[in-house]
């Protein structure tokens, strides 16, 4: 009889689950705080949110379409590739780069040759240029343009116009 009542305590005994209720329905608040989003972030344009955009621009006025500025805009800044097909034969040393807050310039032997409008408003002392030999005798312009302090919003290219004859 000991071992009878010694068996049933072992014994594994059946498990009584209680309904779950849902006290509170799908449509109810989420506390996101540690998120560190606020209503505000949730407003913004997706443009504003993404990491950056790429895009490529002419670099001649008389309408061929040469792709000779690849772009890639940032946050807070806008890097630019130029491979401008009228610098042929150009030496890469012989070439300078002058930005101002509206302006891009291209010079060589200390003359300009080639000029754009930026889309934007630029911080000229953020400016980083490296110029480089590049394939079939065109130099490769290199930049890094930081945008004005103050300024919002995105570019959505690199060039606005090209200066008449590529010089403004």
């Amino acid at each position: 009889m000991l071992l009878k009542a010694a068996s049933a305590l072992l014994a594994p005994q059946p498990v009584r689950r209680q309904p779950v209720r849902r006290t509170q329905s799908l449509a109810a608040s989420v506390d996101v705080a540690d998120l560190k989003v606020s209503m505000d972030d949730l407003d913004k344009p997706l443009e504003e949110l993404t990491v950056d955009t790429r895009g490529i621009d002419h670099t001649s006025r008389t309408g061929i379409q040469d792709d000779g500025c690849a772009w890639t805009e940032r946050a807070d800044s806008v890097e630019a590739v130029l491979r401008i097909p009228g610098l042929r034969g150009q030496p890469s040393g012989s070439l300078s780069v002058d930005v101002t807050p509206t302006s891009c310039t291209v010079s060589s032997f200390g003359m300009a040759v080639w000029s754009c409008l930026l889309k934007g408003k630029a911080n000229p002392e953020s400016v980083a240029v490296d110029i480089s030999d590049g394939e079939e005798a065109i130099p490769t312009i290199e930049l890094r343009v930081g945008k004005a302090e103050g300024t919002s919003g995105r570019w959505g290219g690199f060039i606005e116009s090209i200066g008449e004859d590529s010089i403004l």
